[in-house]
């Protein structure tokens, strides 16, 4: 059984490591090391900010965005990541976390979700598809991957977007 939760201070140590093992394979983020706790609380919004946590207690993935800009025409548009443990992949994990997030980001009021995903990253793809995300665009060669087996190349990325009917932002999910 998962619970999602609100993320607390206390949940960086576990956090932080499924951030780095992210990190370490090379196809979740352009990141080479994980923020402080501090950072990372800056940077991101409150809620949502969410855990999964299997019925030991542990926090098996996270879920967490910021805001794309300070610009008050922006006030509803995020980005969002998504991770997960990588001995818990494949068991509805993320899609449990990202359902949860997207229900509390309407409730929050924002009306556009997204985030850009390696074109490699077929499992997110999917998992983004299913909850009501569409592919809005590919940045071809944005930038390099400086960690994991594709360091040194250059790489594009899917932008996906969700938009809530509910909160003004138009069509879609």
């Amino acid at each position: 059984m998962i619970e999602i939760r609100p993320m607390t201070p206390g949940d960086w140590p576990a956090v932080e490591a499924i951030f780095a093992a992210g990190i370490a394979e090379g196809e979740a983020t352009f990141e080479t090391a994980t923020p402080s706790w501090h950072d990372f609380d800056a940077g991101k919004i409150g809620d949502p900010r969410l855990v999964a946590v299997d019925d030991a207690g542990a926090v098996v993935g996270w879920a967490a965005a910021s805001r794309v800009s300070a610009r008050a025409a922006y006030r509803g548009v995020i980005e969002h990541s998504v991770y997960v443990d990588p001995a818990r992949r494949g068991e509805g994990v993320g899609a449990r976390l990202l359902e949860a997030f997207v229900e509390r980001a309407d409730a929050a009021g924002f009306w556009t979700i997204q985030s850009s995903v390696f074109p490699e990253n077929e499992a997110s793809l999917r998992l983004h598809e299913k909850n009501g995300f569409r592919v809005v665009g590919r940045r071809e060669r944005i930038a390099q991957t400086l960690v994991g087996p594709r360091a040194g190349q250059w790489r594009d990325t899917v932008l996906i977007e969700r938009r809530s009917t509910r909160n003004g932002g138009g069509a879609g999910g």
